[in-house]
């Protein structure tokens, strides 16, 4: 099995077909099924005539182009393990996980942050020349071997790679019922861009999957010029985080007379959202719910629509369970996560015998429909982004008289913002410029807090849930 030959498959039944359109205000940058496979497949050759052999780490540091996904695809039908990331993450950032994983090259464009790293850089104008080099054949082997990389942040705040194998695009297909509705006739727009893991999953390798057409706004696109562009190209489904969707909604449009339905992930959609996009389009918006380690497993759908004020219900052949209280994913689905990369006693500690603990307090309801209840841990969700408060608490901690530090997730009447809070002389505004310095935008509070003392639990430790409490605005 190879996950990218997978993806591109039904593809050549019907070659000519548009199978991405990259859309901006005034033009559209067109690619033909045959297209995309011939560039995938020549990349591929590309990467191996550079001196990469299977089983190599390629980080990805590459920017809001299509060269992204090729380049993705190309890595795994050589049998090469690519591993994206944001392209927001600054220089120490990106240094830390090229120290991780130890790549054997970095793909990278223009604009994006370099490691500090040894590994031989592959430009973007080099890849760019690989496409029309004769096509790789697609390296086959296990369906459980290591196919890609992507991290995540523990909950000590040391960031993560998250291991996945080849088998981890069969769970893909769950969705295509269980959440999307997808078929081949839809034409997806999402929202996001080409170097979010998000974008690269539902946006892209799903579509193409089962030959649909997949359609990705141009860089410099707002999210408020959404819904003109995908009326102006009949996009079928829409696909964002729940904070782009309310952006959308602040914008003057008319319905797309081509729309079914939304999909949305990254954050807890909140349910006036959702009715207020009913109430504006005629159509719903199905929530789906996942993480790093698993594809999403828990989601509405238009055949089975979740319930008000629940993340849905699991999709058709997952098998999920509220194991004391916290919702688990059994050890056998195709999309769960091989471990963390050199971490066997963090990967082991995950698990409570062949379930996979995913941190989440849960309750079923009568309709079967699962409730979340928070995070058993204090893990943060940064713009669809799972991240721990510790890492930012380091970096805010090293502040001149910043004294002590908490960051925490708290709840404003539009959703959750990242509420920084600290005990020394800093003002906020320099506590925001170190910020703004050392951490990629996602991960930057928005509020900053000053407080004469921090609460503590009887045990010493920070009590983030009193922060939460105390300073929610949601009420």
């Amino acid at each position: 099995m190879n996950l990218a030959q997978y993806v591109l498959q039904a593809g050549l039944e019907t070659p000519d077909k548009l199978a991405m359109s990259v859309l901006g205000l005034s033009r559209a940058d067109r690619w033909s099924h045959a297209r995309l496979r011939h560039a995938v497949l020549g990349t591929a050759t590309g990467l191996l005539q550079s001196g990469l052999v299977p089983g190599d780490r390629l980080l990805m540091r590459l920017g809001n182009t299509p060269a992204f996904p090729v380049t993705y695809l190309a890595a795994i039908a050589a049998g090469i393990v690519p591993v994206p990331t944001s392209a927001q993450l600054t220089v120490p950032e990106i240094t830390r996980l090229a120290g991780v994983i130890e790549p054997a090259a970095i793909a990278h464009e223009d604009g994006v942050a370099l490691p500090d790293h040894a590994a031989r850089v592959i430009t973007a104008g080099e890849i760019a020349a690989f496409a029309d080099l004769p096509p790789a054949d697609f390296a086959q082997g296990d369906p459980d071997r290591l196919a890609y990389i992507v991290f995540t942040s523990g909950s000590s705040g040391q960031p993560r790679a998250v291991c996945h194998a080849h088998r981890a695009i069969l769970a893909r297909r769950m969705m295509f019922d269980g959440w999307y509705g997808l078929t081949a006739q839809d034409l997806l727009l999402h929202a996001g861009a080409f170097n979010w893991t998000f974008t690269l999953g539902t946006g892209l390798m799903d579509p193409w999957t089962i030959g649909a057409t997949a359609l990705i706004p141009a860089a410099g696109v707002t999210p408020e010029q959404i819904p003109l562009i995908g009326s102006r190209h009949g996009a079928t489904i829409i696909a964002a985080a729940p904070g782009v969707f309310r952006r959308m909604l602040r914008a003057d449009w008319r319905p797309c007379a081509t729309l079914r339905h939304g999909l949305t992930a990254g954050e807890r959609l909140d349910p006036a959202l959702r009715r207020d996009w009913q109430a504006r389009t005629g159509t719903d918006l199905h929530e789906a719910m996942g993480m790093s380690e698993c594809s999403t497993f828990l989601s509405g759908s238009p055949a089975r629509p979740a319930p008000e004020g629940t993340a849905g219900f699991a999709q058709p052949g997952r098998r999920i369970a509220i194991r004391d209280g916290q919702l688990a994913v059994h050890r056998s689905d195709p999309g769960l996560f091989l471990g963390y990369l050199d971490q066997p006693q963090d990967t082991a500690a995950r698990f409570d015998g062949d379930w996979f603990l995913t941190g989440d307090m849960a309750e079923e309801t009568p309709q079967g429909a699962i409730r979340t209840l928070g995070r058993a841990d204090d893990m943060m969700n940064a713009g669809g982004f799972r991240l721990s408060p510790a890492e930012v608490e380091d970096t805010l901690a090293q502040a001149p008289a910043a004294g002590e530090v908490a960051v925490t997730e708290i709840c404003v009447p539009s959703g959750t913002i990242i509420a920084a809070f600290w005990t020394g002389d800093a003002t906020p505004d320099a506590m925001q410029s170190h910020a703004e310095e050392r951490l990629a935008r996602y991960k930057q509070p928005r509020e900053y807090i000053r407080l004469t003392a921090l609460p503590r639990t009887a045990t010493g430790k920070i009590n983030r849930r009193a922060l939460r409490d105390t300073y929610r605005k949601d009420r």
